[in-house]
């Protein structure tokens, strides 16, 4: 008879593509998960994975098992979260994946107190920016900042994010400040390397984009703060990464006289399963936890009032 353990171990092996990193997400040793799998194919009477020294790969029955077998594990996790639920608790594995520079400095923190509430869930935090597939790579949900392109996927707004243009005091006192888009083109900018046109500002005309000379490309937003600060250049970043340094004078906000455009911080899950009560309990928690107005542009609000106050 086929034993849930060894189908979450089959799966968890078909998602991952290797039993080292089954073994790690399922928090097992190799030897177990191993042993797991043989059990299943032996029960089922067929081979499901295809083991070479340097790869696993699906055979054609474990292709038409691997669905079902998905399907098999969610509904004994919802079920048994169900139950829990039904008890007023919320318990079991919960993974999400997040981007690198807000997890750190915002999602982490939010993330403390709701476990201290819910001690019964197992979470899995994976902080990385590249987009993932949330189904094939086994998340629950994803926490995104932008745009949720993927039409597989049904998105919650979290929270509204600005973006910001910032410079060190000494950088434009050395190179001068610009007031208007076509200034900026003369200037030195640290951007995100993984976008080909990364200042885009909204006005009365549409969308405009600006592509200055380049003074340093890198793929993290707080390598591309820490490099403003250090006096490189100019760089758009979200408020939630600045603000400190902005109410401390560490950096400045640039005004060019038309806003860049904003993003928003989302959780999405795949639309062909409903969310579990864990996502919707986290939902909520994240959304009282950064607020609307979110704390961030809370604080750069109050800042940007004393320095008109200041100006007057």
């Amino acid at each position: 008879m086929m034993k849930l353990d060894g189908i979450a171990a089959f799966v968890a092996v078909s998602d991952s593509g290797s039993i080292s990193e089954a073994a790690r997400r399922l928090g097992l040793p190799k030897s177990v998960v191993s042993e797991r799998l043989a059990e299943l194919e032996r029960s089922l009477g067929t081979r499901l994975v295809q083991r070479t020294t340097r790869k696993m790969s699906l055979t054609e029955d474990g292709l038409a098992f691997l669905e079902r077998g998905r399907r098999i594990v969610r509904d004994a996790l919802e079920a048994t979260a169900e139950m829990a639920e039904r008890r007023g608790t919320l318990v079991g594995p919960l993974r999400i994946s997040g981007p690198v520079s807000f997890g750190t400095l915002h999602l982490g923190p939010a993330l403390y107190p709701f476990l201290h509430d819910n001690p019964g869930i197992e979470l899995t935090l994976h902080l990385e920016d590249r987009f993932v597939d949330v189904a094939a790579d086994g998340y629950d949900a994803v926490v995104r900042h932008g745009p949720i392109r993927d039409s597989r996927l049904i998105a919650k707004r979290l929270a509204p994010s600005r973006r910001i243009l910032v410079a060190s005091p000494a950088y434009l006192l050395a190179q001068g400040e610009p007031r208007s888009l076509a200034d900026l083109e003369g200037h030195s900018a640290i951007l995100y390397i993984n976008r080909d046109a990364d200042w885009r500002f909204s006005g009365p005309q549409g969308s405009t984009v600006v592509r200055p000379r380049r003074s340093l490309r890198v793929n993290n937003g707080l390598i591309m703060r820490d490099a403003a600060l250090a006096g490189l250049g100019i760089t758009l970043l979200t408020s939630f990464m600045v603000y400190p340094e902005l109410a401390s004078g560490a950096l400045r906000i640039v005004d060019v006289g038309i806003e860049p455009e904003g993003a928003d911080i989302h959780i999405a899950y795949p639309m062909d399963r409903s969310p579990s009560a864990k996502v919707r309990a986290l939902t909520e928690h994240l959304r009282r936890a950064f607020g609307d107005p979110p704390y961030w542009d809370t604080h750069l609000q109050v800042r940007q009032t004393l320095g008109r106050r200041e100006r007057e």
